[in-house]
C-alpha cells in the first residue's frame, strides 16, 4: 500500500494521541531525506521520524536507531534554531490529502510567542518538508530546495510565499454528505477502484479495491458498509500487514482482500517492520556508494594486474623459444638479410628442420638476435617472481570481493565500521576531524542464544581478526560460511547445545554473501583449528577438523537473538 489520504488520517490521530502538548528535546537529519525530532511527551522521549524519500515517504514514531552525521546539514540546522524548546501545538492533516502540518510554539529572543509550522506533503518523488513561518506565510527553510524552473506552479525556496500544492476537487469521504454519496455509489455503471479513486479523495488504489470489495459483498447495504469503514477507520484501528497477488500491502484495517495477515499493535510499529529493511537497504545504498565505487574500482584495478601477470606467466612458457631463436639468428648471422621480416633457417635443435624466424626489418641481424636473448632474459627473470604476484593479486580480490559482500549486507550503523577498516587497510584517507578525537575501534556485536550463551559476531574483516584471534578461547567454537565471504561468528562455549549451535549458524549464514539463500552451508569448529597464515590480508583465516551444517537464515531469529 502507498501511504494514501486513509493512512494519513490513521496515522494523525495517532500521533496526536501521543505527541501534542510535547516538547522537542533534539533535532536529527541522518539522511539527506529524513528529520527525526526526539519530543519529550506524556513523560516519554518519542523519536517522530518525518521522510520526504522519493519511496517511502511517510510519517511515524520509530524505534530504530540512526546514525548522525558528522557536520549536520543547514536544513537541521534551521529546524534547531527555530524548533528546539518548542511545544507541539497541534497535528493537523489537510483535507484527506497527504499533506500535514506540525504546530508549534515557541518564544522568540525577544520573549515573543511565535508560531512554526512544519509542513510535510508525502507525494512520492515531489515529497517535501517545509518550514514556515506562521504569521508570514514565508519558507524559513526546507529539506529540498525547488526553484521556479524546476517547477512552474510554485517555488520552494527560503524567503518565497509558501503555496499549497494544488487542491484535490474530489469528495473528502470522511465528511462526505450521505445523500451524495448514496448518488455516487448508486449511480456507477462499473464500481471498480478506479470510479471511487474518481469521486473520493485520498484514496490508494488498495484502500479503493478493498472498499469495493466490502460494497460488492452486501450490495443491498452499500451505505452501512461505507458508514463501518470509515468508522473503524475512526476508531477500530488494526494495523495489518499482508499479501496480494504476491505483494506485500500494509493497510489501517484487517482488509479482507490480503492474505497472510499479521496484525501490530499500532501504525508506527507497522512501519516499522515494513520500511526497516527496505529503508536501511536504500540509506546503505546512500551512504556505502562511495565505498562501493572505491572497492569496485579496486577489484578492477587488480583483475587487469592479474590477468597481465598471468599473460606474462603464459608468455614464459615460450622462453627457451626465443633463447632458440637468439642462437639460430647468432650462429647463421651471415645468412640473415638486412631489412627483412623474416628469415628461413635450419633448426639444429630439431635435426635441421626448417623454421622461419620473424625480425624487425628496422634492426640489424645482430640487434635482432640480441632482442631475442633480451625477452627470453626478462621473462627467465620474470618468472621467479610472477607466482607470488598472481597469488598477492589474487588475495588481494578476494578480500576486496570480501569488503564488497560486507557492505551488500550492511546495516547503515556498519558503514563506519567498513569504512575504518579500508582506512586501516590503507585503502582510504583517514579525515582528520576538527575536534582532533582519537576514533575507539569498533567492536563485534552481541547475540544471545536462546539457552543463554553468548554469541559474537564481527561486522568487518579488522573484528573478525580481533574476535578469532585475540578475543576468543581456544577452546570457544567458530563458524563461518563455507566458500563464502561474511562474518565470523563465535559461541562462547566449549559444548554449546545443538539449538545454540544452530542460532550460531544461521547468524553466520545471515551475515553473508548468501544471506538470501536457503540451505546455506556453514562450518563450525573449535577456535585452536582455525590460524591466520603470516602475512595474510584482515579477516583471512585457514582452519581444519571442520563440520558443516546447512541452515536457511531468518532475520526473525537474528532480531529474537539480538543482546
Amino acid at each position: 500500500m502507498s501511504f494514501d489520504g486513509v493512512f494519513t488520517h490513521a496515522m494523525v490521530r495517532e500521533l496526536k494521541d501521543q505527541l501534542v502538548t510535547g516538547r522537542i528535546s533534539k533535532i536529527h537529519q541522518p539522511y539527506e531525506n529524513e528529520v527525526v525530532l526526539v519530543i519529550r511527551a506524556q513523560g516519554k522521549n518519542r523519536r517522530l521520524l518525518l521522510s520526504a524519500h522519493p519511496s517511502y515517504a511517510r510519517i511515524q514514531l520509530t524505534e530504530i536507531a540512526y546514525t548522525n552525521p558528522e557536520n549536520p546539514p543547514n536544513f537541521v540546522m534551521m529546524l534547531r534554531k527555530h524548533l528546539e524548546g518548542a511545544i507541539l501545538e497541534d497535528i493537523h492533516q489537510v483535507e484527506n490529502d497527504r499533506v500535514v502540518h506540525f504546530t508549534f510554539s515557541k518564544r522568540d529572543e525577544l520573549g515573543d510567542l511565535q508560531n512554526i509550522v512544519l509542513i510535510v506533503e508525502l507525494m512520492g518523488r515531489h515529497s517535501t518538508i517545509v518550514l514556515l513561518n506562521k504569521e508570514t506565510g514565508k519558507i524559513l527553510d526546507a529539506i529540498k530546495h525547488i526553484g521556479h524552473s524546476q517547477n512552474t506552479y510554485r517555488s520552494i525556496l527560503p524567503g518565497s510565499e509558501y503555496i499549497e500544492p494544488p487542491k484535490q476537487e474530489q469528495l473528502n469521504p470522511f465528511h462526505a454528505p450521505k445523500e451524495q454519496v448514496f448518488k455516487i455509489l448508486s449511480t456507477a455503471e462499473i464500481l471498480d477502484g478506479r470510479y471511487l479513486q474518481q469521486n473520493f479523495q485520498g484514496l490508494g488504489r488498495d484502500t479503493a479495491e478493498e472498499l469495493v470489495f466490502r460494497l460488492t459483498q452486501r450490495p443491498n447495504e452499500k451505505m452501512a458498509v461505507w458508514a463501518e469503514f470509515w468508522q473503524s477507520v475512526q476508531d477500530d484501528l488494526t494495523p495489518t500487514v499482508g499479501t496480494k497477488n504476491d505483494k506485500e500491502f500494509f493497510a489501517p484495517l484487517a482488509f479482507e482482500t490480503l492474505e497472510n495477515t499479521t496484525a501490530y499493535d499500532s501504525l508506527s510499529t507497522l512501519l516499522d517492520a515494513y520500511y526497516g529493511e527496505k529503508a536501511e537497504k536504500d540509506r546503505v545504498k546512500q551512504l556505502g556508494n562511495d565505498l562501493i565505487r572505491k572497492v569496485d574500482n579496486e577489484i578492477k584495478r587488480n583483475q587487469t594486474k592479474l590477468a597481465k601477470r598471468e599473460k606474462t606467466l603464459h608468455d614464459s612458457e615460450n622462453a627457451e623459444e626465443f633463447r632458440r631463436d637468439g642462437e639460430l639468428l647468432t650462429t647463421f648471422m651471415t645468412q640473415v638479410p638486412r631489412g627483412a621480416e623474416s628469415v628461413e633457417l635450419q633448426n639444429y635443435y630439431e635435426e635441421n628442420a626448417p623454421i622461419v624466424i620473424k625480425l624487425n626489418p628496422a634492426l640489424t641481424p645482430n640487434q635482432n638476435a640480441q632482442k631475442y636473448f633480451q625477452k627470453y632474459q626478462k621473462l627467465k627473470n620474470a618468472v621467479k617472481l610472477i607466482y607470488n604476484q598472481i597469488a598477492e593479486a589474487k588475495d588481494e580480490i578476494a578480500y576486496l570481493e570480501s569488503v564488497l559482500a560486507q557492505l551488500e549486507i550492511a546495516g547503515p550503523m556498519d558503514i563506519e565500521v567498513i569504512k575504518e577498516e579500508l582506512v586501516a587497510s590503507g585503502y582510504l584517507k583517514r579525515k582528520r576531524s576538527k575536534k582532533n578525537r582519537k576514533q575507539t575501534p569498533s567492536k563485534p556485536e552481541r547475540f544471545v542464544a536462546s539457552d543463554g550463551t553468548e554469541i559474537l559476531v564481527g561486522k568487518n574483516n579488522l573484528q573478525n581478526d580481533q574476535l578469532t584471534l585475540k578475543q576468543a578461547r581456544k577452546t570457544d567454537i567458530w563458524l563461518h560460511a563455507k566458500n563464502i565471504p561474511g562474518s565470523h561468528v563465535i559461541v562462547k562455549s566449549n559444548d554449546p547445545s545443538e539449538e545454540t549451535l544452530l542460532e550460531a549458524a544461521e547468524l553466520a549464514a545471515y551475515f553473508s554473501k548468501f544471506r538470501q539463500s536457503a540451505q546455506v552451508p556453514v562450518d563450525y569448529v573449535a577456535v585452536k583449528h582455525v590460524h591466520k597464515p603470516n602475512g595474510a590480508k584482515p579477516g583471512f583465516v585457514i582452519y581444519e577438523n571442520q563440520k558443516t551444517l546447512f541452515v536457511t537464515p531468518e532475520e526473525s531469529l537474528v532480531e529474537k537473538l539480538r543482546g
